[in-house]
């Protein structure tokens, strides 16, 4: 196509009108020489439907390669990985002609109760920042565009189109953008997709501050806005506020409301080519994509998802060395979820898989004979007595009982939120009566959100297996046999109680609003600030060889950044993945922070028995905090505590280093307090000289016992400094406070 002003330019008022509301439920409109393209689900694998669309995954969608969804994907640490998979839906997507495929999704899990954590990467924005840049960077390797999703702060599905997600401005920065922000600066996606909600009353879909002045002024962001579908409220003030395309189209309703915005003088015509000239560049874009080089490799992407699944499992207890399972041991295959796995969440990413694994095929195929398998439980909950004890016999007469437990579709989807993280009880009924038989258990869990774990303490081996795509069967299977040795971590803490997590209380609100009252502090942050204890940490997993970490040494380099170096050694006798976590934190703050927050990582295979040198950069940006005062990052100086380990609480070893700040000169007013001219660099040395009264005050005080010299010197600390004046004694007039400032503030 020619360049897309002049395209623009050639076109009518409706035409540029039209080009930015979608045809129907997944394309855009053909006008003139501009052809219409394709956008369809994903996050983790293609959802094209073909016959009649809709937006909830009801209708029938070609057969696609169901990779692991984020909540497992997030677990393996490591973008690179990510990458992979981003290129397989590039590929898939290519050969389906879908020019824009719909993830990934790296809103951050504010509740464990949320209906769609499973798509969703982890409680960290670092983390999924991190991760969602590398499958961005993987979808448009292959001339198809990614959708940066949802934009932003949906962490609920309760009331989702609606709800007003009520959140100050330093989390709401540091927190909840901050995933988003990585992700546009360090890989450019073709499109982001604004969500459902409000952000503090506003409409994402049409909040000028949310889509032009942070996206696109403050991040540099250079593609196209989508609407999730059906999330505009109001088209012209969506069109106003930098939303280019609303999806899905059709009916000319709201094409018709910009035109007649446009000729009624309330917008002028150029936001609309604005707008229109996007599209144009995007469906430019999706031309450029050489054809496809041939049909789907199958098998091929499939071996991929089994590989991605395999590094996705956190093996989160192994006592005694239960697993890997010994190459002789009978088995007791128990849990209905063995023959019928549940490896993807409901609703709009559902995937029609090109096969599907089962963990029973694969035991019989790894383990022959040695395998019996027992439902255990169904579904429904029917026949619950019956088939518990069958389970029972079969594990009392094996070496080793393997348990799967996991919720079904009905207890956790897209579309609703769940109202506690407890196992079905008739499966934690299951487990006891096996444990009462066969202490030497296994229990391998498939979910899509965290779930309470109340038999931790009694079960030595646990597996967690989230949802895992279409080979997740096989997979698991590779890691219980040891085929695989388990290298993932937990994206997200496994909390004790619902009552011990941040949002309780304020989860999912009322009247429309929803209040983020835990503020800076979600996920690990929670915990660690309140020291509360959970059943596995952030970052926590283990493996089936053991890693040494040398000192670390933490230096900052000529651009700012901080260069954190340690030796990490395998000191087992099989080869390993560890990874390898950095958390940091200043020794003092101005401000409220987290004891410590992930500032980089690093997933290393190591030899065993050798040894690797890890170099991990925290960028100098990822130190800051968001300054309400000024609006904007700012670094903070001085020392900074970095600590190097396996989890968020297995902490191996730490470095201190000293970063140079940002400089903060705020003016002074008359109601700068005391202490703020007392820390002034111009100004303190004369205030404390010319206070002379505030001695006298406070020796009196301490004199008559009232209060201590250092109590009275801290609440003298934050009075107003314009209110001495009229203090008697105090020996300052509002004179002389009014020159001070003078002198500060020159």
């Amino acid at each position: 196509m020619t360049d897309r002003t002049d395209i623009v330019a050639a076109l009518s008022t409706a035409e540029k009108a039209s080009l930015t509301s979608g045809a129907d439920f997944w394309t855009t409109k053909a006008v003139g020489e501009i052809p219409s393209i394709m956008l369809t689900d994903g996050p983790h694998g293609l959802r094209k439907q073909s016959g009649d669309s809709d937006h909830l995954g009801l209708n029938d969608s070609v057969p696609a390669t169901c990779f692991p969804p984020a909540t497992a994907l997030g677990s393996t640490f490591d973008p690179e990985v990510a990458e992979r998979v981003g290129v397989a839906l590039g590929v898939e997507s290519g050969i389906e002609d879908v020019a824009v495929i719909l993830g990934p999704g790296i809103n951050l899990k504010r509740s464990p109760l949320c209906g769609r954590n499973f798509e969703y990467m982890s409680e960290d924005p670092l983390l999924s920042g991190v991760m969602g840049a590398g499958l961005v960077r993987g979808i448009q390797s292959q001339g198809v565009g990614a959708s940066l999703k949802h934009f932003a702060a949906n962490n609920q599905e309760k009331d989702r189109m609606r709800v007003s997600a009520d959140i100050d401005a330093r989390p709401l920065r540091e927190l909840y953008l901050r995933g988003f922000e990585r992700v546009v600066k360090d890989a450019q996606p073709w499109t982001v997709m604004c969500s459902y909600n409000r952000i503090n009353g506003v409409y994402a879909s049409q909040d000028p501050w949310l889509l032009t002045r942070v996206l696109r002024e403050e991040w540099g962001f250079e593609g196209l806005v989508v609407s999730d579908w059906g999330a505009v409220n109001d088209r012209v003030a969506a069109l106003v506020a930098g939303l280019d395309l609303e999806m899905p189209g059709g009916g000319g309703d709201t094409d018709a409301q910009i035109v007649a915005a446009v000729e009624a003088g309330t917008i002028d015509e150029s936001v609309l080519d604005t707008a229109a000239g996007r599209v144009v560049e995007l469906v430019g874009r999706a031309q450029q994509r050489p054809g496809a080089a041939g049909a789907l490799d199958v098998d091929a992407h499939h071996a991929l998802a089994r590989e991605v699944a395999g590094r996705s499992i956190v093996l989160l207890k192994n006592d005694d060395a239960l697993l890997p399972l010994a190459p002789t041991a009978s088995i007791a295959l128990i849990g209905e979820f063995a023959r019928t796995p549940r490896f993807q969440g409901g609703g709009s990413s559902h995937i029609n898989p090109t096969r599907v694994d089962t963990a029973l095929d694969a035991f019989r195929e790894a383990a022959g004979d040695r395998v019996g398998f027992a439902p255990g439980f169904a579904f429904d909950g029917s026949d619950a007595d019956a088939l518990r004890a069958e389970a029972v016999a079969l594990a009392s007469g094996s070496d080793v009982a393997v348990v799967f437990l996991g919720l079904t579709d009905a207890e956790e989807s897209e579309g609703f939120d769940r109202e506690h993280i407890d196992l079905p009880a008739g499966q934690v009924e299951l487990l006891d009566a096996v444990l009462a038989v066969n202490p030497r258990t296994v229990v391998v869990l498939s979910h899509g959100a965290v779930v309470a774990l109340p038999f931790a303490d009694r079960v030595p081996a646990i597996v967690e297996a989230w949802l895992l795509g279409q080979a997740g069967g096989s997979a698991t299977v590779d890691v219980l046999t040891g085929a695989v040795n388990p290298s993932a971590r937990l994206a997200e803490t496994i909390p004790q109680r619902l009552e011990d997590t941040p949002a309780f209380g304020s989860f999912p609100g009322s009247f429309g609003h929803v209040r983020y009252g835990e503020g800076l502090f979600i996920g690990y942050r929670w915990y660690d600030q309140r020291r509360i204890d959970v059943t596995f940490p952030f970052g926590h997993g283990l493996s089936y060889t053991t890693f040494e970490y040398g000192e670390p040494v933490a230096s900052v380099t000529a651009g700012g950044d901080v260069s954190v170096s340690v030796t990490v050694t395998n000191t087992g006798d099989r080869d390993g993945r560890e990874v390898v976590q950095v958390y940091v934190a200043p020794e003092e703050s101005v401000v409220e922070r987290a004891p410590r927050e992930l500032k980089g990582f690093a997933s290393v295979e190591i030899a065993a028995g050798a040894s690797q040198d890890v170099e991990i950069v925290v960028r100098r940006e990822d130190l800051a905090y968001w300054d309400i005062r000024v609006d904007r990052w700012v670094v903070e100086g001085g020392a900074y505590r970095v600590e190097v380990g396996a989890s968020s609480r297995d902490l191996r070893g730490s470095a201190g280093v000293d970063v140079a700040g940002d400089e903060v000169r705020m003016p002074l007013t008359m109601n700068s307090s005391v202490g703020e001219l007392m820390a002034h660099p111009v100004v303190g040395p004369i205030v404390r000289a010319q206070l002379a009264g505030m001695q006298d005050l406070a020796a009196g005080a301490a004199d008559a016992g009232l209060m201590s010299d250092d109590a009275m010197a801290t609440m003298m600390a934050s009075f107003p400094i314009g209110r001495l004046a009229g203090f008697p004694g105090m020996g300052v007039s509002r004179e002389q406070i009014e020159q001070l400032i003078a002198v500060g503030n020159a």
